[in-house]
């Protein structure tokens, strides 16, 4: 079978197109045949290992300190159908349309197939939603169950002012779409090019953070969701009202040390942590999806042959939502 292998840490173009022998799924496994997946930023930071030093130190840890021997084969999220089932496996069967988180420990979806327990310790796996593409439901389940762990931290209720910073991304997308579902006014923060995209998936409010800076523009909010590091961690705080929640997401241990501090001496509070993906939440997600409330966003799509470009396009920064690998041929228009 025809997968990117990942050579080296680096550039995009330590990631090289060969033939890698097609997996065999045991007993209590399902062989996928991968239809679409994605090349999200957290993808282009492993292979280059521009990670914060403490976690880049455990990641070399696990994988390889001088090259990648553990995990060859990137990607994390897929789309794609059962081709065929281990004798032990009850929740599917050959056929199945399905998507899947593989999480870290696994990763391996920049191939045609993979193997999957139909019941993961390690990441999550679904029936996809009915009325998605595989493209679309390629681009779900990582952005998605990042952005339903960190909003779930601020207890968001209806009726709350929520700001997201960063708001046009894998996971900002997911957020502002998941934040109006629980009845909140979202104001989403990001650059020129993303602010029609934000009020079609319903921010109420758009801040082009080019030209305005929202720490100083002294409106306050319930809840504050970052998912970057471009405004400083007082500003964030300041922003906040009285018992208001700043939810700091891949950020880098000085600021978690400040935030605890801060949640300690003050009627605010900052969190974080560590995503751990659970099947019911991505249910979840698929309700909602299937009702009409949260679809995905995608910017571009390659073929996999061209994973080095859509990598070298995601690191620009101007990816907006989601960039979708197309593995089969067939679903690539």
């Amino acid at each position: 079978m025809k997968a990117i292998v990942w050579t080296k840490y680096g550039p995009p173009n330590v990631l090289q197109l060969k033939e890698v022998e097609k997996p065999t799924p045991k007993d209590n496994e399902v062989l996928i045949r991968i239809f679409a997946t994605t090349a999200p930023t957290g993808d282009c930071e492993l292979r280059r290992m521009g990670n914060p030093f403490w976690y880049r130190l455990l990641i070399r840890l696990y994988i390889g300190l001088k090259r990648p021997k553990r995990i060859t084969i990137l990607g994390m999220e897929l789309a794609g159908e059962i081709e065929s089932v281990g004798k032990d496996v009850k929740l599917f069967k050959e056929g199945d349309q399905v998507f899947a988180a593989t999480g870290l420990v696994g990763m391996g979806t920049y191939a045609e197939y993979i193997c999957m327990l139909a019941e993961p310790k390690e990441g999550v796996l679904a029936i996809k939603p009915v009325n998605m593409t595989f493209e679309e439901a390629a681009a779900v389940p990582v952005g998605g169950l990042e952005a339903l762990y960190f909003l779930r931290k601020g207890n968001i209720q209806s009726g709350q002012k929520v700001l997201i910073n960063g708001a046009g991304g894998t996971i900002g997308t997911f957020a502002v779409q998941l934040a109006k579902s629980f009845g909140a006014e979202v104001t989403s923060v990001d650059s020129t090019d993303k602010l029609d995209m934000l009020h079609s998936i319903g921010a109420d409010y758009v801040i082009d953070y080019t030209k305005e800076d929202f720490t100083t523009s002294g409106k306050t909010y319930d809840v504050i969701l970052d998912m970057v590091r471009k405004s400083s961690f007082s500003g964030c705080i300041r922003s906040l009202k009285k018992k208001g929640i700043y939810i700091q997401a891949n950020h880098p241990l000085s600021r978690n040390v400040r935030g605890l501090w801060t949640s300690m001496t003050s009627s605010k509070k900052v969190r974080s942590g560590t995503v751990s993906e659970r099947i019911e939440d991505l249910i979840f997600l698929k309700e909602l999806i299937e009702s009409g409330k949260i679809k995905s966003i995608i910017d571009r799509r390659y073929p996999l042959e061209q994973i080095v470009e859509a990598h070298r396009y995601v690191e620009t920064g101007h990816k907006m939502g989601n960039v979708v690998i197309n593995v089969e041929p067939r679903f690539y228009p």
